[in-house]
């Protein structure tokens, strides 16, 4: 947890992923988070998160449904959905973090 605490605190937005291995939705979501991170070089950063392997950060943040995605700046949440969402969505709210 210290090391996700260190990670999204930072100045640069963080996209973080909250997946499951077995979850049909997050398997999907994953080549969108790749194209995002792409798309998006040092302006941001994209975080995957394993709610089997990590329960205390996926409780810590309330997550209840993945695949749940939450973009971090200065330690806050900034913006926060359920769901699978697309490349241009996510691309527009963490360049809106980042402004």
């Amino acid at each position: 947890m210290n090391n996700f605490t260190e990670l999204i605190n930072g100045d640069t937005p963080v996209l973080v992923d909250f997946y499951a291995d077995w979850c049909g939705p997050c398997r999907y979501q994953a080549p969108i988070l790749k194209e995002v991170a792409s798309q998006l070089g040092s302006l941001a950063r994209v975080v995957k998160i394993d709610v089997d392997k990590n329960p205390a950060v996926a409780q810590a943040y309330g997550i209840r449904g993945i695949p749940a995605l939450l973009i971090f700046r200065k330690g806050e949440v900034v913006w926060r959905a359920s769901g699978v969402r697309q490349t241009h969505e996510l691309v527009q709210q963490l360049q809106q973090a980042a402004a």
